[in-house]
C-alpha cells in the first residue's frame, strides 16, 4: 500500500503509493503515510519524495469516504496529514505521472516543487460531486494566486501537463522525472546542510502553516456543519458511486 526508500544514505525518503491502479487516499494509505511520517526523525533529510505506482498518481481520496459520517472521520484525517507533513519540516517534490485529482492534486500540489510527465492530467473535480476541496481552496493561491486557483476549484476542470507548467501548478515537464529530479537535487539540496535546507524551509512556508492552523479549522467547519447539511453532496457522491449522473436539487 506504501511502499518507502531512503535514498543518498538517508537525505531523501521517497514514498510510493501503490494502492491497486488509482492509488486512492483511502483510510488505510492515509494511515500508513502519516505513521510512516513519525518516523522520519533522522537529522540528514533534506527531501520527502512522493510519487504514485503505476500510470497514476492518484485518483484521489476514497469517494465512500466522503459520505456522511464516514467523512466526519475522514476529512479531519486527512487534514492532519498536511499538518504532519509541516511538522517533519524538510522540502516535498511530487512526481506526476497520469491521473492526479481530488485529494492526489491536493497533496501532489502542496509539495514545494512538483515535476509532471506528460501524460499528466491534474485537477480539483470535487464540484462536480457537489462538493468542494478545502486544501486546494486554501493552498492553491500559493501557486498560482487568487483568481486562477479560485477557477480551478469552482469548475472542477482538469489540466494536462503543459499548462500546469505555463501557469505554475508544475515547475517542470519531463518524460524522464527520475533524471528530473536527481538532476535538481544534486545541483540544489546535495550540497548543502540539512540544518540550512530545513530551516530555510520552515521560514519559507511559514504562511502556509499559518494558513493551516487559522483558515483550515474553518474550511473544516464550513464542509462537515453547512455543506453537508445539504442534498446535493450527498446525491452527487451517491450518483458517481452508483455511475449516473447526479439530479440536482439545487438545495
Amino acid at each position: 500500500m506504501l511502499k518507502t526508500t531512503s535514498l543518498y544514505d538517508g537525505q531523501i525518503e521517497h514514498l510510493l503509493l501503490d494502492n491497486g491502479k488509482g492509488n486512492i487516499l483511502d483510510a488505510g494509505l492515509l494511515t500508513a503515510i502519516r505513521q510512516h511520517l513519525y518516523t522520519l526523525g533522522r537529522p540528514q533529510l533534506k527531501l520527502l519524495i512522493f510519487e504514485g505506482a503505476g500510470k497514476h498518481f492518484s485518483f484521489g481520496a476514497s469517494v465512500p469516504e466522503h459520505l456522511p459520517v464516514q467523512v466526519e472521520v475522514m476529512l479531519p484525517g486527512f487534514h492532519a496529514l498536511f499538518r504532519e507533513l509541516e511538522d517533519v519540516g524538510v522540502p516535498t517534490l511530487a512526481l506526476v505521472r497520469g491521473a492526479c485529482l481530488g485529494g492526489g492534486f491536493e497533496l501532489a500540489t502542496w509539495c514545494g516543487r512538483v515535476l509532471v510527465s506528460p501524460s499528466a492530467n491534474l485537477g480539483v473535480p470535487e464540484v462536480t460531486l457537489g462538493v468542494f476541496p478545502p486544501i486546494a481552496a486554501m493552498g492553491l493561491r500559493w501557486r498560482l494566486g487568487g483568481n486562477r486557483a479560485s477557477e480551478l476549484v469552482v469548475t472542477g476542470r482538469s489540466v494536462g501537463a503543459e499548462e500546469a507548467v505555463a501557469i505554475g501548478l508544475a515547475e517542470d515537464c519531463s518524460e524522464d522525472l527520475e533524471a528530473a529530479w536527481r538532476g535538481w537535487f544534486e545541483t540544489h539540496l546535495l550540497p548543502r546542510s540539512a540544518v540550512a535546507v530545513r530551516f530555510a524551509w520552515r521560514a519559507s512556508r511559514a504562511p502556509v502553516r499559518q494558513a493551516l492552523r487559522e483558515e483550515l479549522p474553518e474550511l473544516e467547519r464550513l464542509y462537515l456543519e453547512e455543506l453537508m447539511a445539504c442534498q446535493d453532496p450527498v446525491e452527487g457522491l451517491t450518483a458517481f458511486i452508483e455511475r449516473r449522473k447526479p439530479d440536482w436539487s439545487h438545495a
